[in-house]
């Protein structure tokens, strides 16, 4: 499994219009990212790449303008630091125990 499977299946709702191409782009990033052992490892790699990918520290920022992101559906960029860090990167989490508890079943 990679971390990319884990970002398969979007999130029913958005905050800002620049979340789901984050969504996206993570997906794409991730695709041949073997899973790591841990959790923590995980949720390392998880922060690590929103910093690259926005510049701009999880635990730090409520929202976050990221210019690349914007699209010509009249997305400025927006993303929601708060949605990443208590919903979206949890709900990654979540799945990747579902799926390691799944393996060692």
């Amino acid at each position: 499994m990679n971390i990319g499977e884990l970002f398969r299946d979007e999130p029913d709702s958005w905050v800002l219009r620049g979340d789901h191409v984050l969504w996206r782009e993570f997906a794409e990033t991730f695709a041949d990212t073997p899973v790591p052992d841990s959790t923590a490892e995980l949720q390392r790699i998880l922060e690590t790449a929103f910093w690259d990918a926005t510049g701009n520290s999880l635990a730090f920022c409520t929202e976050v303008l990221v210019g690349r992101l914007a699209r010509v559906d009249e997305t400025r960029g927006g993303v929601s630091c708060a949605m990443w860090r208590y919903n979206f990167f949890p709900l990654i989490i979540k799945r990747f125990e579902e799926a390691k508890s799944a393996s060692a079943a």
